[in-house]
This record gives C-alpha cells, structure tokens and sequence, in this order.
C-alpha cells in the first residue's frame, strides 16, 4: 500500500476550528471533489515534506506548521493501483494565499458547513471528530461507484 498525503488549512476562532480550506479537484484521481491538497509521496521524500510539495504546488501556499490528525487507509478491491495510506494534516499557519491552479480550486468554507456531498463518501465519518479536536485511524473498503462496503474507526495520539 503506498503513502498519500492530505492537508487542510484551517482557521482557529477562540481555540475551536472555524473555517477550514477545501480544493475542488479538477482533475485525475478524485475529479469533481472538494478535498484538501495532497497526493503520493516520492522516492527518498518524507511524508511532512511531500505534504508541503504538493500543498506549494495545488494551491500556491507554503506550509510553516503541520499537525498530524489522521492516518486513513483506503482499499479498493476492484482496483487495487488505488489502494493508499493517507497521512492527513491540519496547518493553522502558512505564508501567501491559497490559489487556484490546473489541478485544484481552494474555498474556504465554514466548519459546520462542509459540503460533504461534494467530497469523497468517507469525509462524512472522520472529518467531524477530527475538526472536533480528535486524531483518528480509519480504514475503508471501498466497491464500485465509491460505496463504503464496510469501515473501521478509532481514536489515537499523534505527537
């Protein structure tokens, strides 16, 4: 299973997550989706750098800061090339504004207003608890048409 990378900027209001930055992807893998950045990790990379990477290159934006706040493992059993595990990061601070660019579109959305139609299906079981506060390690089956055969959920510690 190869290493993925997500990441949300997010906006604080009195020590609670306030607004947090989707991407609408506009192309490859997870097209018509609102996602945060991300993808796979190169050769030699760690998973923190290739997270800024791809941060700089979907959005125009340079990370400072990232916290880890989940570890999603993802299998597609009728297409395994799809199978990933996904580190996702939460980053309050970053230099410049998120862009759009060929691949991905940012918004800003409020965090009790995710369009969580408009994401990928599992968005909706983890996301909560994590803008909540929550670390969280996931697994998901997935079957033809993006339908969750089956999921697990747990909280954990990430320092």
């Amino acid at each position: 299973m190869r290493n993925a990378t997500l990441c949300y900027l997010i906006k604080e209001k009195d020590n609670k997550i306030n607004e947090i930055c989707l991407a609408m992807k506009k192309r490859g893998f997870g097209t018509d989706r609102w996602n945060g950045t991300g993808g796979k990790v190169k050769e030699k990379e760690t998973i923190e750098k290739a997270t800024i990477r791809e941060t700089e290159e979907e959005i125009g934006v340079k990370i400072i800061e990232l916290n880890k706040v989940a570890e999603l493992s993802f299998c597609f059993p009728h297409r395994p090339e799809w199978n990933q595990l996904v580190h996702v990061y939460f980053a309050k601070k970053w230099g410049g504004k998120p862009t759009e660019s060929e691949e991905m579109k940012p918004q800003w959305f409020k965090a009790d207003k995710i369009p969580y139609k408009q994401c990928w299906p599992d968005d909706i079981i983890w996301m909560p608890k994590v803008l909540k506060g929550k670390s969280v390690k996931a697994s998901f089956t997935f079957g033809k048409g993006d339908k969750i055969l089956k999921h697990r959920i747990k909280k954990v510690s990430y320092i």
